[in-house]
């Protein structure tokens, strides 16, 4: 199973100012978080990020800030009890039309946009926020791909059994280069040498 960018969302979690300055190789994570940014606008990949108590941990640092379309405030670990679900899937809009439109029968019903079920995660830190998060994603049945280079904790060894835990249940362990060729799948994609050009 590949990843698809059109049913793909990026989630990049908890990429804090002042949380980052306790996070082992902080420069290679963040600097793996940003690329995934760029090639998620490049590509049309809706990419949303979080931040855990944002008062005591500052804001997204600006390698990343910049590359979401919406940030969620959060106090819970896992960022589904504060909304995310909402986010990830939106819901059905109503048919439109008032009380002089065509009658019910005769009106087309509205297109209803594919739904994005392959979630990308990257985050911080990898066994608190990103493995509750993930954990939760997939209790909602949704695809859960996590960006093993762009994950961090204090320390490797949380990493490692964080990772361990998500993949025994059933998320996908990726890195960022495998995201960005899944997602463009051929060298003939219009973005090609502009996704290259950030991974190399």
């Amino acid at each position: 199973m590949l990843l698809e960018a059109s049913q793909s969302q990026l989630v990049l979690i908890d990429f804090q100012t002042r949380l980052m300055t306790a996070i082992r190789d902080a420069e290679a994570v963040v600097a793996n978080a940003a690329r995934l940014g760029k090639m998620a606008r490049l590509l049309d990949v809706p990419c949303w990020g979080t931040e855990q108590n944002p008062d005591r941990l500052g804001a997204t640092v600006p390698e990343v800030a910049p590359l979401c379309q919406r940030m969620l405030p959060k106090m819970h670990f896992s960022a589904v009890a504060d909304g995310l679900v909402d986010w990830l899937q939106p819901p059905n809009k109503p048919a439109g039309g008032n009380a002089r439109s065509l009658p019910r029968h005769l009106q087309r019903p509205l297109p209803v946009a594919e739904p994005r079920t392959a979630i990308v995660l990257a985050g911080c830190e990898a066994h608190v926020c990103l493995l509750q998060t993930a954990l939760d994603l997939l209790e909602h049945e949704l695809e859960v791909w996590v960006v093993v280079d762009a994950c961090g904790s204090r320390s490797q060894r949380s990493v490692d059994a964080a990772l361990d835990r998500l993949a025994s249940a059933g998320a996908e362990l990726v890195t960022t280069e495998m995201v960005a060729f899944e997602w463009l799948r051929s060298a003939t994609h219009p973005q090609f040498k502009a996704v290259q050009a950030l991974i190399k």
